[in-house]
């Protein structure tokens, strides 16, 4: 070709083929197959290649993207729908392992690949919608996070800023565990593998230059990791984010495009059959699998083996044609990536603000939204910046200083921990504190873990008060204490979470632990027994409760039954903090919102009164016409989440409870 004919062809092609880190985006004219504008089909392929891009472009790969990217937001945002939808990141590395190694196969073949070039192509397809989605979290999440939950953020900023994320999950959260939910850039981890993975891939085969050496060299890397996968089945974390249990997934996909390099133009037999069983695979993991399965292990082997049927023969299917390559699929496929970027934030933040689970149609919105932002980071950020002036020059080195910058911002969030003063002191309450005066493993004790009554717990001193209850029994604690200081008597504190004073001869632990508590109690012989709990009082409890009473009055003592407290739906500094967030102001000092009583006051009045126990309400004391009290003027709040007092909470209680206990106790009131 002449020069000026190749001069034009690239110039053309610099703006008709779109390198998206993956392939060359040819934009052709699909009926027809010819390229748009006037390039010709021989100098269009000329034109890619000269930009070391693969000049054919399949409309169903797109379509492929379009797959695993909805299954990864359905699952999700409807993990009910679609459980095994994580599974879509395994398709999303065979397609990465099947272009990007044919880009490396075709260059160093010609004897023109460069590792500077291809990572500035990396940088170029990959930063510009990283950092926008990351500038955004942080932003918001300013608003929206508590200062621990801020320095979190600011840890997994600095971690996918790195492309070090699978590595930092590995060690801090599983994805699949409770709090997975809560860590808006959980989802970086598999932008981790694959970079990780092509900083050493690229030099291989660079070194191993000949083709002949590529098979082995692929079947060296990917039959170990996928033993390793299997063998470290039981480790969950460590197989789910390594890259070197991932690596054969994205060999797989090297594989096809090796098989391509050596018979471009293959003829595929029966290409419907090995679609259609290719989709099979892929949408039955996206159904059938859950997140109760050890996974990838060899499970991962269905949808890497669909995936690779449907790359092998997609693009002489009529299937594939007609699944993969309409245009929504294409659409979806081309903004796979800010969408998959976009999604998870979304929902995990919709989720702070909302401080309870999102509901079906709220899901539906924020997927809405993700997309919408997704096609505005395609259309307004990815072209610009691979396609348009953004794209010439050095840009590469202006985003890589700009993904540093993001990292040392999260620095920044980890530094100060969070920025405690951005919000209100009083808001600013741990849900995961515990108060020292609960004894936490000593007198309020995990069942899990230990049955033990320590004698430390049961104090000589008379008249004595025992306690007996759930781990809301324990946050009675600092109330009783401040009481005592002031009155002398014992204390027997008798507690264990999550574990009711209900003899209902169940064979559980819980119910263990209470007949040694009754053995206890009639050894000590407490004056007065004070029984707490959280959790209902229908027809089952009351039962308990009724055998709880009696055994302890024929141990002669004097039983008072404490009703629940207020219990917070959202948790009572969530509230608040959700509240702050969308009002800017404090929660009013009473409240009526996402809370409730556990009993109907009369009638659990009446019942324990025919039991011989006397019955004091906490809602009562707590709560009244226009709502419960949320803090305890300037201490603090009154619970520190949904069922367990403060602090401030107890000591308020117990002073409003506390002549109908002395007069048990038969101590001289104040």
């Amino acid at each position: 070709m002449p020069e000026d004919s190749s001069a034009r062809a690239q110039s053309q092609a610099a703006r008709f083929c779109s390198f998206d880190g993956w392939e060359c985006h040819l934009f052709v004219k699909q009926d027809f197959g010819e390229p748009a504008f006037g390039l010709t089909r021989s100098n269009s392929r000329l034109a890619c290649a000269v930009m070391g891009a693969h000049p054919e472009y399949r409309a169903d790969i797109d379509g492929l993207r379009a797959l695993a990217v909805v299954g990864v937001v359905a699952f999700h945002a409807f993990p009910e729908l679609l459980p095994g939808g994580f599974a879509g990141v395994d398709v999303f590395f065979v397609i990465s392992g099947y272009l990007i190694s044919g880009i490396i196969f075709d260059e160093v073949a010609r004897g023109s690949f460069s590792l500077a070039s291809f990572y500035s192509r990396r940088v170029r397809r990959l930063f510009p919608a990283l950092i926008i989605v990351l500038v955004s979290v942080a932003a918001c999440s300013w608003f929206v996070l508590l200062p621990a939950s801020l320095d979190i953020l600011g840890q997994q900023i600095v971690a996918g800023s790195a492309f070090l994320a699978n590595f930092y999950f590995w060690l801090q959260s599983g994805y699949f565990s409770p709090d997975a939910h809560t860590l808006p850039l959980l989802h970086l981890w598999s932008l981790g593998v694959e970079e990780q993975f092509y900083i050493f891939w690229p030099i291989a085969v660079m070194w191993l230059a000949s083709p002949s050496r590529w098979r082995a060299t692929i079947g060296f890397v990917a039959v170990p990791s996928f033993i390793l996968s299997v063998a470290l089945a039981s480790n969950r974390d460590a197989d789910f984010y390594l890259p070197f249990t991932r690596a054969w997934e994205l060999m797989a996909g090297a594989l096809v495009a090796w098989q391509f390099e050596q018979r471009p133009g293959a003829e595929i037999d029966r290409s419907e059959l090995l679609v259609a069983f290719g989709l099979f695979l892929i949408v039955g993991t996206f159904v059938f699998l859950d997140q109760s399965m050890a996974y990838p292990s060899w499970r991962a082997a269905a949808p890497v083996a669909g995936t690779v049927l449907v790359l092998v023969a997609g693009s002489r299917s009529r299937i594939a044609s007609q699944l993969l390559s309409n245009r929504l699929a294409v659409f979806t496929g081309k903004i796979s990536y800010p969408l998959y970027l976009w999604h998870w934030p979304v929902l995990v933040l919709a989720v702070a603000v909302k401080f309870l689970p999102l509901t079906l149609l709220e899901r539906g919105a924020a997927v809405l939204l993700s997309y919408g932002l997704a096609w505005a980071t395609f259309a307004f950020v990815e072209r610009p910046f691979r396609f348009g002036h953004a794209a010439r020059g050095r840009m590469h080195y202006a985003l890589s200083f700009a993904m540093i910058a993001v990292a040392l911002a999260g620095a920044v969030f980890v530094n100060f921990n969070g920025f405690n003063s951005r919000f209100p002191a009083e808001l600013q309450t741990a849900n995961s504190e515990r108060p020292e005066a609960w004894r936490v493993g000593v007198c309020l004790i995990d069942l899990g873990t230990s049955a033990e009554i320590l004698p430390d717990c049961l104090e000589p001193a008379r008249p004595t008060l025992a306690v007996w209850g759930d781990s809301t029994a324990g946050a009675l604690m600092p109330g009783l204490r401040s009481m005592q200081a002031e009155h002398s008597f014992g204390i027997t504190q008798l507690t264990a979470s999550s574990c009711m004073p209900l003899l209902d001869g169940a064979a559980t632990a819980c119910t263990r632990h209470n007949e040694e508590v009754i053995k206890t109690i009639a050894s000590v012989r407490p004056d007065v027994v004070l029984l707490h709990a959280n959790g209902p009082l229908n027809q089952v409890e009351r039962a308990g409760w009724a055998n709880t009473i009696a055994m302890l009055r024929s141990a002669g003592a004097t039983v008072i039954v404490l009703g629940p407290v207020p219990s917070w739906k959202r948790g009572l500094p969530e509230q608040q903090i959700a509240y702050y967030i969308t009002h800017r102001k404090t929660l009013p000092e009473r409240s009526s919102q996402f809370v409730n009583n556990l009993w109907d006051e009369e009638s659990a009045r009446t019942f324990f009164a025919e039991h011989g126990a006397k019955y004091l309400s906490a809602w009562e004391v707590f709560c009244e016409a226009s709502g419960c009290l949320t803090r305890i003027g300037d201490q603090g709040s009154t619970a520190i989440d949904g069922t367990h007092l403060s602090t401030a909470g107890s000591r308020y209680l117990i002073r409003s409870i506390e002549a109908d206990l002395f007069k048990a106790l038969q101590l001289r009131g104040p």
